[in-house]
């Protein structure tokens, strides 16, 4: 007999908890290293994307009935692991797998990083969660993917595997645009390609807000621009280089980016983990809802590769504090009518690697 529905606090919880502890699972769909979140299985759990960790030693079990359990009593969740992608046995005419080019991420979302490489990735500039370079040197990716290659990967991914839309990230550059140009001749090839396909970008804020337009002109109807912390004291620690593009320079590229792309078109990663006080999170996190921009709580994973596990050693977050945040987030979300599905693109649309849209976000 299949339980009755716990609460909704009830499984926002639990979401929480197997965000940070993980589940027992095999997943055909899995990252490992890379610059977002990752060292994950990706699953559908009640018909929602989520990219959980992979945990041996975890307390939540998925059974062999496809369920979530904990010490054997069903949790009231459906999971499935996310088939692998028929599109990742393909290859292009020069050898290149397709899934160097782009990665399945959750259900339906095509997922890539354009540049592979990032100007501040010295140990001493590098943002100390961030392992973009360590999947390039793993030998699983390509260090610059083309607007040609994007394009046939994004044409067979929708063909063959229902894919939705796509997120297009990029390492930093040196240039004034930093990785936006190279972002936008891929969105317009791939658009060309697919022109149903809905595409989010996601880079720094650039030095001329001008590239903030030629994105939404090259056809990105969604875009991120993560700061992961509001905190300054937390960015320098956290993002020594990244820290010295300033929150003014922030603030003024969200605004820039509501206009252009519209509101709850426009969100950013706010870490929980980094030693921020979580009432200030949730204070800034407000203040971008009134901006109009989509604050997107994730927890710190802890990731081989990356300086804050392999020098700081650092833990992943409290659960009761990550449980508050989400859940608080959640509320003003929700007084504002902001929802993270209604944007046309990308990880907020696709909600896998937070507990925001359990808890009606």
């Amino acid at each position: 007999m299949t339980p009755a529905p716990t609460s909704t606090t009830d499984r926002v919880s639990t979401r929480v908890s197997i965000a940070l502890l993980g589940v027992r699972s095999d997943a055909p769909v899995r990252r490992t290293g890379g610059a977002g979140p990752s060292d994950d299985g990706h699953f559908v759990i009640d018909g929602a994307g989520a990219a959980i960790p992979l945990n041996l030693a975890s307390p939540y079990v998925v059974n062999a009935r496809g369920r979530l359990t904990l010490d054997g009593a069903d949790l009231g969740f459906d999971v499935s692991p996310v088939t692998r992608p028929r599109f990742y046995d393909l290859q292009t005419s020069e050898g290149v797998a397709y899934d160097k080019i782009a990665k399945l991420h959750g259900k339906n979302v095509l997922a890539t990083t354009v540049v592979q490489t990032c100007v501040r990735y010295d140990e001493s500039e590098r943002c100390r969660f961030c392992a973009i370079e360590a999947s390039l040197d793993a030998g699983t990716t390509i260090a610059v993917k083309t607007p040609a290659m994007l394009a046939e990967v994004a044409e067979a991914a929708v063909r063959l595997d229902g894919v939705t839309n796509m997120v297009m990230t990029t390492g930093t550059s040196n240039g004034w645009d930093r990785g936006a140009k190279h972002l936008a001749r891929c969105v317009r090839a791939v658009k060309k390609a697919v022109p149903s396909l809905e595409i989010q970008v996601q880079c720094e804020p650039p030095a001329d807000l001008q590239a903030i337009t030629d994105l939404y002109e090259a056809g990105a109807r969604s875009i991120g621009i993560h700061v992961e912390s509001m905190d300054d004291a937390v960015r320098a620690r956290w993002m020594p280089g990244k820290s010295r593009v300033s929150m003014d320079e922030y603030r003024a590229s969200w605004r820039e980016a509501v206009r252009v792309f519209g509101w709850n078109q426009v969100s950013t990663y706010l870490l929980v983990g980094l030693g921020e006080d979580p009432d200030e999170l949730v204070a800034g996190a407000a203040e971008l809802i009134e901006m109009g921009v989509y604050p997107f709580i994730v927890p710190f994973r802890p990731l081989k590769g990356t300086l804050a596990t392999d020098v700081d050693r650092v833990p992943a977050p409290d659960r009761r504090i990550l449980n508050s945040v989400t859940a608080r987030v959640a509320t003003l979300l929700q007084a504002a009518g902001m929802r993270g599905e209604d944007q046309r693109a990308g990880c907020a649309a696709c909600g896998a690697c937070s507990a925001l849209q359990t808890a009606g976000a």
